[in-house]
């Protein structure tokens, strides 16, 4: 394992470093210490490597991802994992806004509590939050599953598109043109690959699913990902 200490090398350094690794790199699992909160720790990955964070970290931390998987020792600040691509990104704390906002791939594990805006213009992302999610979470969702194994706040799923949103515990309120929708035999199966794959203690059969009336918009959900 290779280890980085961002109290005696810069973030630059850092990414630069990660930056460099390539689909053939053998030194495929870096731990970072001393995070404190640092922005932008490990964005724009492009290596099938494991990256393991200790400590909390600010804005966008996993941003941009593709094909890593990062593991957060801590919380995480605004906007985690956004844009991400592929790969897996796991936080075993709380998450702050909008996260895994755009995300066009892979998998988010947010094993705390998530707050506003998480899953916003979501594009085939896959969001498992083992806690709660604050208000207009998954707002203009196009398509991806966003999995919420505690309680949702205001105005979910408000404007969504054709992605699948699965609440195990309440909905404070539901958004413009989402609705609660019959979870049929394929939404279960879904859904137990994705509560196996992100460690959740949860049975599919305890879960609500939400989506959209279609009645705002003209969307196809197979050119997903030209929007």
């Amino acid at each position: 394992m290779q280890t980085f200490d961002l109290e005696s090398h810069s973030l630059r350094e850092l990414n630069s470093i990660l930056h460099a690794q390539k689909d053939d790199t053998n030194q495929t699992s870096w731990e970072v210490i001393n995070a404190r909160g640092s922005h932008a720790i490990a964005v724009g990955l492009d290596a099938p490597i494991e990256v393991t964070i200790k400590g909390s970290t600010g804005y966008y931390c996993g941003g941009m991802n593709k094909q890593a998987t990062i593991n957060v020792h801590g919380s995480a600040g605004p906007g985690v994992a956004e844009n991400m691509m592929s790969g897996t990104v796991v936080i075993e704390g709380d998450a702050s806004q909008y996260a895994g906002a755009t995300g066009h791939g892979g998998l988010l594990v947010i094993k705390g509590n998530a707050s506003s805006r998480c899953g916003i213009s979501m594009k085939g992302i896959d969001i498992v939050v083992h806690g709660n999610i604050g208000h207009m979470s998954a707002f203009m969702a196009q398509s991806g599953n966003l999995v919420v194994c505690g309680d949702a706040g205001d105005a979910l799923g408000d404007s969504l598109y054709e992605a699948r949103l699965f609440v195990r515990g309440s909905v404070k309120s539901l958004g413009a043109d989402c609705i609660e929708k019959e979870m049929r035999p394929e939404h279960l199966e879904i859904l137990n690959d994705l509560l196996m794959r992100s460690g959740a203690d949860a049975k599919p059969e305890e879960f609500k699913r939400y989506g959209s009336a279609r009645q705002l918009y003209n969307f196809d959900v197979d050119n997903a990902a030209a929007y």
